[in-house]
Formats: structure tokens, sequence, C-alpha cells
């Protein structure tokens, strides 16, 4: 599973990056998560609002929701 987080390095950005690594560690998922903060390779995902969440190259959320929306956003993304 490919999972990055799309920030400009604000502290909303690094949040949502330790949530979802957390997320990762303890549910074994076995993948990295990237932590993306060029701004071209963010609006190539079309995302206008950071910090975004991809999941297999597939925008899944944007914004900062806490940690139990980001589990079941990735719950339902890849069924974790």
């Amino acid at each position: 599973m490919d999972v990055k987080i799309l920030g400009v390095g604000c502290s909303v950005c690094q949040s949502m990056y330790n949530t979802v690594t957390q997320i990762v560690a303890r549910e074994h998922i076995g993948s990295e998560v990237e932590y993306v903060t060029d701004l071209d390779m963010i609006l190539s995902y079309g995302v206008l609002s950071t910090p975004a969440l991809v999941i297999n190259e597939r925008v899944v959320m944007q914004g900062f929701r806490g940690a139990r929306k980001i589990e079941q956003t990735m719950r339902e993304a890849c069924q974790i």
C-alpha cells in the first residue's frame, strides 16, 4: 500500500503525518508514510487545501479531521 501525506510543513500537516504513521505502525500495515511537501506534486493531485491523505494514489481526505476520522477513512480505503 502506498500512503502519502501532502502538506506544506505546518503543524496541522505534521499532526496528520504523525497520526497516520501511528496507525500504520499499530495496524502492522507494512508501508512507509511519505510526507510530500513539493507544491508542484501536491497540485498534481488536484489538492487545494492541505493536509491531504493519499492512499494508492487516490486522495481520500483533505484537511485534518482528527485521529478517529483518519483511521475510519484508512479502513474504508484499504480494508485494514
